[in-house]
């Protein structure tokens, strides 16, 4: 029976006269299809609300023309930047203004006045950059900076770090162009009441509240920041109207003041026995006057170190919480004086000083993406937003911390807090249980509301009230101000078209949770999904929306998300993937695995594996997609690229039995264009592409007739998956010779073993387990014997290191053969440190561009690769992000457009731009072909550029041949 209070369900005879009328007068996207609405029913916080159509104006045009349709058709209207906000305060019924697609321009930037004038879909990283060459930046800098736009910033007021020292968005805000529910366009600035009729003497009736109930504190950001309007504060309403979240006016442009860089920077880090006790320090350091005072929970440092490594996290001072305090000067000797004097008034148990550098860099991410890392618990719980931004003056923020702490622990639940402690501000996730229902949600909030405001604080001290607060505003706030939020709102918005539900008139705390209403959808023969309870839900549902996804972190080598980062658009991003899988688990909105909507998603996705690391919740989209087409395609009919490029592996081996000579053929034939373009269309590819050609002699088949190079010392097993034995057996000599170099028995399997890595990602399940467990059959003997076993193609040994176990989660064996599966660096460099240590042959002089396969980066991590060159005396240049053609992704008809487009994220320009002397090195057989056939650049493995440069290598030993275990 349909639910007509689900906003899935409404009129659709009146959707489809706003969505006509958009469409006759809006130039940019107007998209009402299920995805799409799919992929903006929520943004980071728990909120899910449909809306009926989304638009991406093209300019300030369609933005009034859409606003038209809505005062006419009284459909209303939110306006999204980022949709990072944790609040559910950029999703609504009604029609969904994306800014950040197309009104992302710097209009100018004024370096003498130190202001830029920017449209609201700018991303502040972006302003950030633009500004630097005139030694300014915009001083508010949330940890979402690198996705989050101007106007989302000014909708939530935000803040970040070092609102400590340069305020509030609110504080830097000069003036705004908005347009308001009735249609008025005002240029809104100081002095501005007089703009709108009756605001002045709306405000002369309410001094009081102004003075006394609002800016109390740095952080108060719950309900409107009416205090910027009082005579003594200039009357300005452009500072009013930040924090607002679009319920009074959508913002065209806005201009902000920047400020300048300082020069020379320090970060202090302060260990302290517990938060609390590092809180009760907080107004001893103030008086230093630093940059930033953070707070970082060790127990969230703990999750960086079991989910990415210990190496992931530089030494820290002692201690079970820390303060990171930024000190700055006009000289690094004004800084360290800094640093000292914060150290010596910090009561800390321990300290230490970080200069400018990786490991300050990796301390500030670890902090930057705590969001996505409180997302679960210690022991692997989901953790929601709900109580996530609360604020008290800093004086009582130890006090607040303990109660706090103690009320946590009457529910029952727990959480990790870190933030602004400078400001007071504290961001927590906590393991409610929204699986069921929102009833401990309300409840927890309701206390936690009357503890912030018992402390003097504020629910929010920064991203907005939203659909997580509103409702407990009057917990806050006398009747006199929720009248007064209630009068302003009529007076701009007198219709309620502009994100209604929010701050005035409220939904409920409890109306529109999205996780409620998803239902378990058990490991059903696909992947196990063993670290979610065995959950396709849980697992998708580790998308809370931070949206590090849309962020371009290629210049601190980050890889996520390739697709998006050509694109722009949501449909091509993590999290709008996920949006849509969790729809699933829903059913309304799209009912299966079979929707048309479910393979728009995910078509453009490269399974790169890039998210599986970047991203802080832990989202791996490539396993999902694996799952996806696994259910959808199981006992039915396939893409015939499924069986072209999926089975590659076998029609290799088949290859491989036939007469001496047959592998010749078959690429003499490949080798007419004509029969090329047949074979690529007959087997689902594009006919633009080239087809793979084929080894005449494997390297099994190679090193049973003639073997080489081995040493005598500690054996290994060389294992030459079926790509690097059947089309690159070159690279699998070469490593055996590097090997053999090292000093090490160099062991070959008598059979090939596939990992059943082009079944994995067409979603073959069933037919990548019984590869696997082939596999097993064959490497698991030298594993139990604790024989090490390397891995060439780095694809190949990331399935062993992560799908194998997924794949085949009750099989002991699949763990030993995991933690037995090293890369080629990983096992060169093993013995460092050690007497009988390998050293490098010489690479000086070497330039380097390298290439890292995407799951190499994801799995295994290429910092051993780069370690190794480096030492070799390389020069390294990597290139961040992923080639583009990803195993079968960019072969597929469909796909050539996006696979180009991705190249030209970073390998193409960089090919384009490197030396003739370079030589480009990618271990990845996709990568190599990418680099081939769009870059024409030839390039080598690892070990073939290695083995080039070992001093007589035709002298190395022969390598030892065996046939089993």
């Amino acid at each position: 029976m349909t639910n007509v209070g689900d906003p899935v369900h409404q009129d659709r005879t009146a959707t489809v006269d706003v969505v006509r009328r958009l469409r006759s007068t809006v130039r940019g996207e107007v998209a009402a299809d299920a995805r799409r609405r799919a992929e903006y029913s929520t943004d980071a916080g728990n909120y899910r609300v449909v809306p009926q159509v989304v638009v991406a104006p093209l300019d300030v045009d369609d933005v009034l023309a859409a606003l038209a349709v809505s005062r006419d058709t009284g459909v209303p209207v939110t306006s999204r930047g980022g949709g990072t906000t944790v609040a559910g305060n950029a999703i609504g019924t009604g029609i969904v203004l994306d800014f950040s697609r197309h009104l992302h321009t710097i209009l100018d930037i004024d370096a003498e006045n130190g202001t830029a004038l920017v449209q609201p879909g700018v991303v502040l990283t972006d302003l950030q950059r633009a500004a630097a060459p005139f030694g300014l930046r915009f001083g508010p800098d949330p940890s979402t900076q690198a996705r989050a736009t101007l106007g989302g910033m000014i909708g939530n007021n935000a803040c970040g770090p070092h609102a400590l020292s340069y305020g509030r968005t609110a504080d830097n805000v000069e003036s705004l162009t908005i347009i308001d529910g009735s249609g008025r366009q005002i240029s809104a600035g100081s002095d501005g009441t007089a703009a709108v009729p009756g605001l002045e003497s709306l405000v002369a009736a309410h001094l009081d509240v102004l003075r006394t109930e609002l800016g109390t504190f740095a952080r108060q950001v719950s309900g409107y920041s009416l205090e910027h309007l009082l005579p003594e504060k200039g009357r300005n309403l452009a500072k009013a109207l930040v924090g607002s979240e679009g319920t009074l006016a959508v913002v065209l442009d806005a201009r902000v003041n920047l400020v300048r860089i300082t020069p020379a920077r320090l970060l202090v880090v302060l260990g302290y026995p517990d938060m609390a006790s590092a809180a009760d320090a907080v107004p001893a350091l103030l008086a230093h006057r630093p940059l930033a005072v953070e707070g970082l929970d060790a127990r969230l440092v703990d999750i960086v170190r079991q989910a990415k490594g210990v190496e992931a996290v530089p030494d820290l001072p002692r201690g079970g919480g820390w303060l990171m305090v930024e000190v700055g000067g006009e000289s690094d000797a004004e800084a360290r004086t800094a640093a000292v004097g914060i150290i010596t008034d910090s009561a800390a148990v321990d300290s230490m000083v970080f200069p400018p550098g990786p490991a300050a860099t990796a301390i500030w991410r670890i902090r930057e993406d705590g969001a996505g890392l409180a997302g679960r618990t210690s022991d692997g719980r989901q953790a929601w937003p709900g109580w996530e931004d609360a604020a008290v003056p800093p004086a009582v923020l130890g006090a607040y911390l303990r109660e706090f702490e103690a009320l946590m622990e009457s529910y029952g639940v727990t959480g990790l807090p870190y933030g602004h402690f400078g400001d007071g501000c504290i961001h927590v996730r906590l393991d409610l249980p929204l699986e069921r229902n929102g009833d401990t949600l309300h409840a927890f909030v309701t206390d936690a509301a009357k503890l912030v405001v018992k402390y003097g604080g504020s629910c929010s001290g920064e991203h907005g009230d939203g659909r997580a607060r509103s409702e407990l505003l009057p917990l806050m706030y006398s009747p006199a101000a929720i009248e007064l939020f209630a009068a302003v709102k009529a007076m701009f918005d007198p219709h309620d078209l502009l994100n209604p539900g929010v701050l005035v008139r409220p939904r409920p705390i409890v109306a529109d949770l999205r996780r409620p209403l998803a239902l378990p959808l058990l490991a059903a023969g696909g992947f196990s999904f063993r670290h979610d309870d065995g959950d396709f839900t849980k697992a998708v549902h580790r998308c809370v929306g931070v949206g590090k996804c849309r962020a371009d972190t290629t210049a601190a080598g980050g890889f996520m998300c390739p697709s998006f980062l050509a694109s722009r658009d949501e449909k091509d991003v993590t999290r709008g993937r996920a949006r849509v899988l969790q729809e699933i688990t829903i059913g309304s909105l799209i009912p299966d695995f079979h929707s048309s909507d479910v393979h728009d998603s995910l078509d453009l996705c490269l399974s790169c594996k890039a998210c599986a690391t970047d991203c802080p919740a832990g989202v791996d989209m490539a396993q999902y997609k694996s799952e996806v087409l696994y259910r959808r395609y199981r006992r039915r009919l396939r893409p015939i690229s499924h069986y072209s490029i999926g089975w590659l592996p076998r029609w290799i081996s088949m290859l491989d039995r036939l007469p001496r000579g047959a592998a010749s053929v078959v690429n003499v034939a490949l080798g007419f264009r004509p029969v090329e373009r047949l074979v690529l269309r007959a087997g689902g590819m594009d006919p633009r592409r080239r087809a793979p050609r084929f080894s005449t002699r494997t390297f099994h088949r190679t090193w049973r007739r003639k073997p080489v190079a081995a040493g005598s010392g500690d054996p290994v097993l060389l294992w030459a998956d079926s790509f690097t034995d059947g089309m690159n057996p070159e690279s699998a000599q070469a490593a055996a010779m590097i090997l053999g170099s090292a000093g090490y028995r160099v062991i070959v399997a008598g059979e090939v073993a596939c990992c059943g890595l082009s079944w994995i990602t067409t979603g073959q399940l069933d037919g990548a387990r019984k590869r696997l467990l082939r596999l097993l059959d064959v490497l698991e003997p030298y594993a139990a014997q604790g024989i090490p076993i390397v891995g060439l193609e780095p694809s190949c040994v990331a399935v062993l290191r992560s799908d194998l176990t997924e794949l085949l989660p009750d099989d002991s064996r699949a763990l030993l053969v995991a933690g037995a599966t090293r890369t080629l660096a990983e096992q060169l460099t093993s013995r460092h440190g050690t007497p009988d240590a390998w050293s490098p042959p010489d690479l000086g002089g070497v330039e380097l561009l390298v290439q890292p396969h995407c799951h190499h980066y994801a799995v295994m991590g290429f910092g051993t690769d780069r370690q190794l060159l480096e030492e070799a005396g390389a020069t390294v240049t990597s290139v961040a992000g992923c080639c583009g053609l990803a195993g079968n992704f960019g072969m597929e008809a469909g796909h050539y457009e996006m696979s180009v487009a991705v190249a030209e994220n970073a390998l193409l320009p960089a090919l384009r731009s490197r030396s003739a002397a370079t030589i480009v090195l990618a271990d990845g057989f996709s990568c190599r072909t990418q680099i081939d056939q769009l870059g024409g650049a030839p390039s080598m493995t690892l070990a073939q550029l290695l083995a080039a440069h070992l001093p007589g290598a035709a002298d190395v030993a022969p390598v030892e041949v065996k046939h089993g275990g």
